[in-house]
């Protein structure tokens, strides 16, 4: 059975589908009996899924792009 240190350590790869399959019994297993890693692994979930709806940021010749999109439409 994994320690807790050693699932944290492989948890990015358990949420990307990078572990072979005995790694993710591996993981499977220790979170069956850990419910503080299981927590873990909930909240690295939430994480991902909030910071994949973050919006992009702003190209950095946003304000050019617009000055010359208006010049455009004035024409």
């Amino acid at each position: 059975m994994l320690t807790c240190k050693q699932q944290v350590a492989v948890s990015s790869d358990y949420l990307d589908g990078q572990l072979s399959f005995r790694q993710r019994l591996l993981v499977r297993h220790h979170l069956l009996f850990c419910p503080n890693c299981r927590r873990f692994i909930r909240q690295m979930r939430l994480l991902r899924g909030s910071l994949q709806k973050l919006p992009e940021p702003p190209p950095e010749d946003l304000e050019q792009t617009v000055e010359r999109m208006m010049r455009e439409q004035s024409r």
